[in-house]
């Protein structure tokens, strides 16, 4: 049951947003990198630049060489945090409603996320 709870919940993160790895290796609380994909049912995101894999690959249609090629490898979105659009540092996000919709908005700032 409590796997079903955790499933269906939204993420605070979404595709395109700018946010700081707050905790791992690639911890950096001066820098925003942008969102490139969220995966909701593993609770992972791909951030530009961070936690980069080598892969082995062989010669396709897209790589006709193959060899190893650098990539992005999805995060634990726990270790993310959203930048505040204010000032950049790291901001938790609440949700209200404003001219009948569902915005997002960053806590420290109060400033609406888009």
């Amino acid at each position: 049951m409590k796997k079903q709870q955790q499933k269906n919940k939204k993420p605070h993160i979404k595709k395109g947003d700018m946010v700081i790895v707050i905790s791992g290796a690639d911890k950096d609380l001066d820098k925003a990198k942008r969102v490139l994909n969220v995966m909701p049912n593993s609770n992972r995101a791909i951030v530009e630049g961070v936690n980069m894999v080598s892969r082995h690959t062989k010669p396709n249609a897209q790589n006709p060489d193959g060899g190893i090629i650098k990539k992005e490898a999805p995060v634990h979105m726990s270790n993310l945090s959203l930048a505040d659009p204010k000032s950049g540092r790291p901001t938790r996000i609440g949700r209200k409603e404003e001219n009948g919709k569902m915005v997002r908005y960053a806590k420290k700032s109060g400033e609406v996320i888009n």
